[in-house]
């Protein structure tokens, strides 16, 4: 038999027709239903040897629910795990994984946020990522995101201007009409006249 058979029984012993499993690449996918979540975590941990936590996360399945997944390693083994359950959609709701991992309390406040799920027993269930006043759950597959609304900037939009008013930098005269000096008045008068400026000689 494979690692990922012998796994299998040994999931099938414990928990019977509650459990179901799947070979995968390198490893072996177990779903378990949600009132065993922490019985089957700590399973994984203490009698397969996965005390290595990887990471935890959810899925959005749409009318099945939300599915929440784990993903550990035996170090000593070297095997992979992924144990996952299913939530309902309109109450997701899951007991904590952090008093059997304990790196499941980020991943679990990045769920929570994200989907909606609810951790009970999770020692500080606060947002983590998004800011404040955020309304939604985004990446629920029904979440819409609103349109921005096209705002000025209210800052400088260039290097050298205050935000307030025109910008600090030197207009730039049209060609042919010298910057400063005697010649300067002269120009802007033959411009404003609609006569081309003289081309100044090189001894001028």
């Amino acid at each position: 038999m494979s690692a990922a058979a012998d796994l299998a029984a040994a999931w099938t012993d414990r928990f019977g027709d509650d459990v179901t499993t799947e070979e995968t690449a390198g490893g072996l996918s177990v779903g378990v239903p949600a009132d065993r979540w922490v019985e089957a975590l700590t399973f994984a941990r203490d009698d397969l040897a996965c005390g290595f936590f990887d990471w935890l996360t959810g899925v959005d399945e749409l009318g099945e629910g939300f599915a929440v997944v784990v993903h550990a390693y035996s170090l000593e083994r070297r095997h992979h795990l992924l144990v996952r359950t299913r939530v309902p959609r309109d109450a997701p709701s899951l007991p904590t994984a952090t008093g059997v991992y304990r790196g499941a309390a980020w991943h679990e406040r990045e769920t929570a946020e994200m989907f909606g799920i609810v951790f009970e027993g999770h020692p500080n269930l606060v947002p983590l990522l998004l800011p404040d006043g955020f309304e939604g759950h985004p990446l629920r597959k029904d979440f819409v995101l609103a349109a921005r609304v096209a705002k000025p900037w209210p800052g400088a939009k260039e290097p050298g201007e205050s935000g307030h008013g025109a910008p600090s930098r030197r207009r730039v005269r049209p060609p042919g009409v010298p910057d400063e000096g005697p010649w300067a008045e002269v120009a802007e008068r033959r411009r404003a006249a609609g006569r081309p400026p003289r081309e100044r000689g090189p001894d001028a």
